[in-house]
């Protein structure tokens, strides 16, 4: 009946309003499609760089050197109008039900995060005011004696009153895994009173296990971001936390790192690595937590953080997280709503680094885009971890390692796996690496030293000196070696701590070094006694600061003409 009484007054108008009724009309069918989760930009400028325009709603954005007010009428009218211009775009294309908007993004872009089908998203790129409609994509995280090879305990700590007050009353927002808030790293127990930060308005969420605060002076903020990752399925509650606490370590690293206490104690199965410390000891920590233990993080959840960290009034921003690999529908890699909000972060007077990647050495793998951010390559400094081993012929072989040494004055016999392997399983797989003890003889291993080589492998990830040990362990050997024949450049040896004996030989020269004392000792068969011995916390100089090897190398930007 509607239709008619419209065509005998304006039938002009009656065949754009008919269209608009029949595209209605068929969105409840989307349903019925898949659902993903969607960022749109929207036209128009988000808080940080609204210089007025709109009838009723004065400017918002700020000079550098003045500080916004986030909870002046100005911010706050504008704030809420962008909001409910995404909402009343929404409610007039789509039936309710059919979609869920899960942020909406206006201090640093103008836009929102919606859960729809693909029919609903192109419906969507069509409409007024729309810029940009993308799929989210998921994202992956990037990770003692640091501060003194920086530096920074003798030029940059005393000029701001001593490591007690080096990062004093700086926020720094970290976005990454959470917070393990009862760490020694982050503790107010052996230190000064932390005083309120007035300019800084994160909330601290409660935990809801023990209905705690995960703020305690130190940490003046804690949120978590899991909407877009429980609309895409990923979220199990019954593994994940649903809070700011971490829930694989990579958050509560990279915080202690950057702003943990200083002299804090660092030990590992027995073992005493010294004592560690923050760059920056009494900065403030801003937890805001969008990653996951099994599926990473999505983000459209990283943005809503990203937004409401300088909302907040984070000094700093830390994101040690990027997209699982680089774009390949278009070369123009940071034009999106990511690299967007970085802009205006950046804008607002907040200073962003962002971790590179860990995608090398491969060409092209660079996942952090932005030109106007800090991009951090992942480097080595100079401590070295040393372990010695033994040989019956009464030379001492020196290496790297964090191990119990082995009983006594026992002696015991070396095997190499690839004397130890089972059939022909190495057609198939590499036993020399060590990864699979299924492919070794368990008998002819127990008892004996496992002599384990270095391949490739262990520097594109496929491979570990903690599966070694896992392996030597399950095969009853009394240790292993693990012996690097070819260097890498660029490789970085960590002492990764193990529970059984163990020591990587990372001397590669083919005439004196340890690893041709090796081959001939082991060739020559002269009964073999072995003696993993360990010294405490030595290590000798490694010079110079290089580039480690999985750092991702850049690629080609292409920026868009003026």
């Amino acid at each position: 009946a509607w239709a008619p009484s419209v065509a005998v007054h304006t039938p002009v108008k009656m065949k754009g309003l008919g269209l608009a009724c029949l595209l209605l009309a068929l969105v409840p069918q989307v349903v019925l499609g898949t659902h993903d989760v969607y960022i749109v930009t929207m036209v128009g400028d988000p808080v940080v760089s609204y210089t007025g325009g709109v009838e009723g709603f004065p400017a918002t954005a700020a000079d550098l050197d003045e500080e916004m007010d986030v909870t002046s009428e100005a911010v706050t009218s504008y704030s809420l109008h962008l909001r409910r211009h995404h909402e009343k775009l929404l409610d007039s294309l789509f039936v309710a039900g059919t979609y869920e908007k899960l942020y909406s993004y206006h201090h640093l872009i103008n836009g929102f995060a919606v859960h729809m089908s693909s029919l609903q998203a192109d419906f969507l790129r069509k409409a007024p005011g729309v810029k940009y409609v993308e799929r989210d994509t998921k994202i992956q995280k990037l990770t003692t004696h640091t501060p003194q090879f920086l530096g920074l305990t003798t030029a940059v700590w005393p000029t701001g009153g001593g490591f007690d007050r080096a990062g004093e009353d700086v926020v720094i927002g970290f976005v990454d895994s959470g917070i393990y808030p009862e760490h020694p790293s982050f503790s107010t127990h052996r230190t000064d009173p932390y005083g309120p930060v007035p300019r800084y308005k994160g909330k601290c969420e409660i935990d809801p296990v023990t209905q705690r605060s995960f703020c305690n002076g130190k940490i003046v903020g804690a949120q978590h971001f899991a909407k877009a990752a429980i609309a895409a399925g990923a979220f199990n509650p019954d593994v994940e936390f649903a809070s700011p606490l971490d829930g694989d370590g990579h958050g509560s690293h990279i915080a202690a790192i950057a702003a943990g206490n200083n002299g804090i104690p660092v030990r590992m199965h027995g073992y005493e690595f010294g004592k560690a410390s923050g760059m920056a000891p009494r900065a403030r920590i801003a937890v805001y937590k969008v990653l996951y233990r099994l599926f990473g993080g999505y983000v459209s959840d990283v943005v809503a953080a990203i937004d409401q960290a300088v909302q907040d009034g984070v000094d700093i921003l830390n994101l040690s997280v990027g997209p699982n690999s680089p774009p390949t529908a278009t070369r123009t890699t940071f034009l999106n709503p990511f690299d967007a909000a970085l802009l205006s972060a950046v804008k607002a007077g907040v200073f962003v680094a962002q971790a590179a990647g860990n995608g090398g050495p491969f060409p092209k793998t660079l996942v952090s885009f932005s030109p106007w951010i800090t991009t951090v390559a992942a480097g080595v400094d100079d401590r070295r971890y040393k372990n010695h081993l033994i040989l019956g012929n009464g030379k001492r072989i020196a290496g790297l390692g964090v191990s119990p040494a082995t009983h006594g004055n026992k002696s015991f016999g070396l095997i190499s796996a690839t004397d130890a392997l089972l059939g022909s399983s190495s057609t198939k797989y590499s036993a020399l690496d060590c990864q699979r003890p299924e492919l070794l003889n368990k008998r002819k291993v127990q008892g004996k030293i496992l002599l384990c080589g270095y391949s490739f492998n262990y520097i594109s990830g496929t491979a570990s000196i903690k599966k070694v040990s896992q392996t030597a362990k399950s095969l009853g050997a009394a240790g292993f070696v693990v012996a690097v024949e070819d260097s890498y450049p660029g490789t970085k040896f960590d002492p990764v701590p193990v529970n059984i004996p163990g020591i990587l030989i990372t001397d590669v020269s083919k005439t004196k070094g340890s690893y041709r004392l090796l081959q001939l000792f082991y060739n020559e068969r002269l009964g073999w006694t072995g003696n993993s011995v360990p010294s405490n916390s030595r290590y000798c100089r490694w010079l110079g600061t290089n580039t480690v090897q999985f750092s991702s190398p850049g690629c080609v930007v292409l920026f868009p003409g003026a």
